[in-house]
């Protein structure tokens, strides 16, 4: 059984940035693809960047040029790395793992899923 952790969010200002980390426990995830989605109060999960067990990395287009996924093999975790943030980026975040290692934004080829972290920008 596969065990998502994420930490790292938090409050921030229009304009800052937030570093999140998701660690993995378990099982090796280097042939998995690796995901955070993002959930606002009222609205539907939504993809924010993935990254395949290839390196082929996808952006929902608001955040394209602002926010970098990342993962460290050796670690066990995938990292997202984000700046310029505004207050449409408030959500609950998620990280995901679908175990087929493709990138997509279908919420149910995720085998596993964190917890959530609350990231809160203010205006």
């Amino acid at each position: 059984q596969v065990q998502l952790v994420e930490s790292g969010g938090g409050l921030v200002q229009a304009g800052g940035s937030l570093r999140l980390s998701c660690a993995a426990s378990g099982r090796t995830l280097s042939n998995y693809a690796m995901a955070w989605f993002r959930q606002a109060p009222g609205k539907e999960r939504e993809l924010v960047a993935a990254l395949s067990s290839g390196g082929y990395t996808r952006y929902t287009d608001s955040v394209k040029g602002r926010f970098t996924i990342s993962r460290d093999n050796a670690k066990n975790t995938v990292q997202l790395e984000m700046s310029s943030l505004n207050p449409e980026d408030t959500a609950v975040y998620y990280c995901a793992a679908n175990s087929r290692g493709y990138t997509t934004n279908s919420l149910s080829a995720y085998n596993y899923w964190g917890q959530g972290t609350q990231v809160t920008v203010s205006s």
